[in-house]
């Protein structure tokens, strides 16, 4: 049984599911929900804490997003994040919220009044990360002001009296220096919570819901070979037990090795029923010519769903569809407030006619998340570990049209890379490392002769959770020894470059 619960609600911000993150690395049970909940809906759930996430719109426009004012007469700790904040302040009495004369963007020095509540244990001195056009003009009765900043007289006030806080800054995100242990106060100073949740409550939670929701239905689950659907099946598996099918597509676009280890680590170790498609031939076909990165990625997530629906035909009651959808996924496909960046086919590229209703247990989850839950389920290290893999797989990796040839080049080329990167215990470090390969040649010498060969790009990136990333600082001897392989071992690559871009301005992948 769950212990104590806090309660985002979620004002449209990029955040909020960040905040939502930052309380489970408490090891407190943290969920999301939008902010038009109804006051029932709260007093059900029976929240030890709330938090009002921040958004993008100004609480003082027709139709903003709001709350019942009687959320804050519940007798449970609140905490206003920027929007949450201002919101408020303008419900309560005596509260005002006005345009700012200068908004305030970016990293900023917080002046600390207050020593207790929030602040305990922060010196009067830190730096914080703003984001906000509108500030608080004044605040409500009963409320002091506890920081501000050079632009923003009231950076967080609170009511000690009614456990009612609010912060006009980001403390979830990490250029906030100090954000964690004022989060940390929140949660164990203000609203005395026990840090007694962990990924184990997270599985068995799941595991009661996707029982609910299937009852005695039959499931497929698409297995990519990544860490997240394998996750994901595993959960699924120990709900529902032979209910679940799972299905793996070999599409062609697959790293070395990889079709063979998952029919190995799912149908015989695991003993999980798997269904193996040989589509090669068929996404092939239908990439024959097309160079348009987005238009790949919605070719091989259509035929990927058509393949699942064929399958599923000769299964009988299969209703759901497993996928391992994460948050990056979630953000990066776009939601109702957050713009797309790029479209992924177990997210955003799905044929409207889909006959499955999804089942996406780690939807809310971030990456190393997901490492966690797979290490509690007892999957292998080469999976939990494995690094991220597009669903698109190679396609996107060749900046050109796909045939077998350039397939045959870059899946050399990348698992020169793994095995380099494992060779020198880099692999858990590096978020992800791969191999791309361009449309164009450029001139070598080998031996005595002139070539006239494709150009390996080498990436290696740092992250924690793919919202953002920094190229790794590998090794000069490493990257020397990778070029040298690949430019020896691999047919057809007669150059190596790194590339050096984080992100942003740059993508993980290059389409």
């Amino acid at each position: 049984m769950i212990e104590n619960k806090v309660l985002i609600l979620d004002f449209g911000g990029q955040y909020s599911q960040l905040i939502a993150r930052r309380v489970r690395d408490f090891n407190v049970y943290s969920l999301v929900r939008p902010y038009d909940i109804s006051l029932n809906e709260i007093e059900d759930i029976k929240p030890d804490a709330i938090i009002l996430s921040g958004g993008p719109k100004s609480v003082n426009i027709t139709g903003a997003p709001q709350v019942k004012k009687d959320i804050f007469e519940l007798g449970i700790p609140v905490l206003g994040i920027c929007y949450g904040m201002q919101l408020m302040a303008k419900l309560l009495t005596g509260g005002v919220v006005k345009k700012a004369e200068q908004g305030e963007y970016g990293k900023a020095n917080l002046d600390i009044f207050s020593t207790d509540g929030l602040f305990a244990e922060i010196d009067n001195k830190t730096q914080v990360w703003m984001s906000h056009g509108d500030h608080v003009r004044q605040v409500p009765d009963g409320f002091q002001i506890t920081a501000k900043t050079k632009i923003t007289p009231v950076a967080s006030m609170a009511n000690y009296e009614k456990k009612l806080f609010g912060l006009q800054f980001h403390p979830e995100v990490v250029h906030s220096l100090d954000g964690n242990l004022m989060l940390h106060n929140f949660l164990f100073r203000i609203a005395d919570l026990n840090a007694t949740w962990n990924m184990a409550d997270y599985i068995e939670e799941e595991v009661i819901n996707i029982k609910n929701k299937v009852g005695n239905k039959k499931v497929i689950c698409g297995l990519s070979g990544g860490v997240d659907s394998a996750v994901a099946s595993a959960i699924v598996h120990r709900a529902i037990g032979k209910q679940l099918v799972c299905i793996f597509v070999d599409h062609g676009l697959l790293r070395k090795g990889e079709a063979e280890q998952v029919r190995r680590t799912f149908g015989e170790e695991f003993n999980i029923p798997l269904v193996f498609v040989d589509a090669r031939a068929r996404f092939l076909e239908k990439l024959q010519g097309v160079k348009e990165p987005e238009e790949k990625r919605k070719i091989i997530g259509n035929e990927f769903i058509r393949v699942f629906e064929e399958e599923a035909l000769k299964l009988e009651d299969a209703e759901y569809l497993v996928q391992g959808t994460i948050y990056s996924d979630v953000i990066e496909s776009g939601t109702e407030k957050a713009a797309k960046i790029k479209s992924h086919h177990n997210v955003g590229g799905l044929p409207e006619d889909l006959d499955f209703e999804l089942i996406e247990p780690l939807r809310s989850l971030f990456k190393d998340e997901v490492r966690k839950i797979g290490e509690v389920l007892g999957l292998p290290d080469d999976i939990v570990w494995r690094q991220p893999f597009p669903g698109p797989g190679l396609a996107i990796r060749i900046i050109s049209d796909v045939d077998e040839e350039k397939l045959a080049i870059l899946r050399e080329a990348d698992a020169i890379i793994q095995e380099e990167i494992k060779e020198a215990g880099l692999y858990k470090e590096i978020w992800q490392s791969f191999a791309v390969l361009p449309e164009i040649r450029s001139v070598g010498v080998m031996g005595d002769e002139r070539t006239y060969g494709y150009p390996i790009v080498f990436r290696a990136v740092s992250s924690d959770d793919a919202m953002t990333a920094d190229w790794a600082r590998i090794p000069y001897e490493l990257m020397e020894s990778v070029s040298n392989r690949i430019v020896n071992e691999v047919q057809d690559v007669n150059r190596v470059v790194y590339d050096i871009t984080s992100k942003p301005p740059g993508t993980i992948e290059w389409e």
